[in-house]
């Protein structure tokens, strides 16, 4: 199955999905990291990783989505993986991976998700709305900000004294094990 794994940040669930491929946990390659972001610590991993990254905005484009899935359509993508990936996807591109692309999400759906819903915010959301527990979902890529069909969900109690950045963190390490089970359960030939 080869992957490309779109991240506007520093990559850490990319790290995650080469460390169970390595580990022979999820049958994948990836082929391909883009990224929004030109100072991404994705593609900088990438990079020193020998595999093939590139930056695809409109500093870099004069049509983004078009570029995105030409550099798709070159490496044979079988599932695109939006991890960290802060940048509505092009509706060519949904269109194109219907049923290929995932996102990770780290709250529960749909309750915390949406517009806005990214980073510390979601946690912050969860902790003022007296929630008992959080946990990163799974799902589906379609045209609307985290409204995909639902694939996976892991619960991460909130803990007294928890703050924003606690419960981040809790969340962040469920994710790096959620998200290859779930792609590994998707899409995996048997």
């Amino acid at each position: 199955m080869r992957l490309a794994v779109l991240a506007s940040g520093r990559g850490s669930n990319l790290v995650a999905l080469q460390q169970a491929i390595d580990a022979g946990q999820l049958a994948a390659n990836v082929v391909l990291v883009a990224s929004n972001n030109s100072a991404a610590g994705a593609l900088a991993w990438a990079r020193e990783h020998g595999i093939d990254a590139m930056h695809i905005s409109t500093k870099t484009h004069d049509d983004p989505g078009a570029a995105l899935l030409a550099a798709l359509a070159q490496r044979e993508i079988d599932v695109l993986v939006l991890a960290g990936y802060m940048k509505l996807l092009d509706p060519r591109v949904v269109a194109a991976y219907r049923g290929r692309a995932l996102n990770i999400h780290p709250a529960p759906l749909p309750r915390f998700g949406g517009p806005g819903m990214f980073g510390i915010h979601v946690h912050e959301a969860v902790l003022a709305a007296g929630a008992n527990s959080s946990g990163p979902t799974v799902h589906m890529v379609d045209d609307r900000y985290d409204e995909g069909e639902i694939v996976a969900h892991r619960e991460v109690p909130v803990v007294p004294g928890d703050t924003p950045a606690s419960l981040a963190a809790r969340v962040l390490a469920a994710e790096h094990d959620l998200y290859w089970r779930a792609i590994a359960a998707r899409f995996s030939r048997s």
